[in-house]
């Protein structure tokens, strides 16, 4: 199994900010497979599906970002889930917008969902899908940024390109199986 999960913040108040594209990606991946949301386990909204012709649980933590090791590692203990089968997708400042990145393993880089992943499941080996969100314009406040809307046709690459990026990304993971 597969343990694939998307980082944000819950709540009206937080849909369609730069920090909720893990969010918004997996509604994607949810959406075009005919799946749904299935309920809350693990302080976190859960759907299964099989992708790529394997089981995989996707998560949405419900703790709020800096507290999304704790869904991650009670769900990964659960189903005796590997780090190397676990899947981060996240908000990366450091990279251009809408640019995709798969890393293996490595520091938080910043992120306070990271950092919360490698403390709470004592490791880094886990898979991280990065969409850069880009910096604030003229060294803007960086938590107003991540927490700040896309545009609507930012939110039209994420369902398009972005999307089909990642896709190539897990597609990627789930052959190294």
């Amino acid at each position: 199994m597969k343990l694939i999960v998307g980082l944000g913040n819950p709540g009206q108040k937080y849909e369609g900010t730069r920090h909720n594209v893990g969010f918004m990606l997996l509604d994607e991946i949810i959406q075009r497979c005919g799946g749904k949301w299935e309920g809350i386990s693990f302080q976190a909204e859960v759907s299964k599906l099989e992708l790529f012709g394997e089981k995989s649980l996707l998560m949405k933590p419900q703790t709020y970002m800096n507290l999304s090791g704790r869904s991650v590692r009670d769900a990964a203990k659960f189903y005796k889930v590997e780090p190397q089968d676990i899947v981060v997708i996240q908000d990366d400042l450091d990279m251009p917008p809408m640019k995709v990145k798969l890393r293996t393993g490595g520091g938080h880089g910043g992120n306070n969902g990271i950092r919360s992943i490698i403390e709470e499941t004592s490791g880094d080996s886990f898979h991280r899908v990065k969409v850069g969100i880009g910096r604030p314009p003229e060294r803007g406040d960086e938590s107003s940024w991540v927490l700040s809307r896309f545009s609507a046709s930012d939110v039209e690459l994420i369902k398009s390109e972005v999307y089909d990026s990642v896709v190539l990304r897990l597609k990627e993971i789930y052959s190294r199986s």
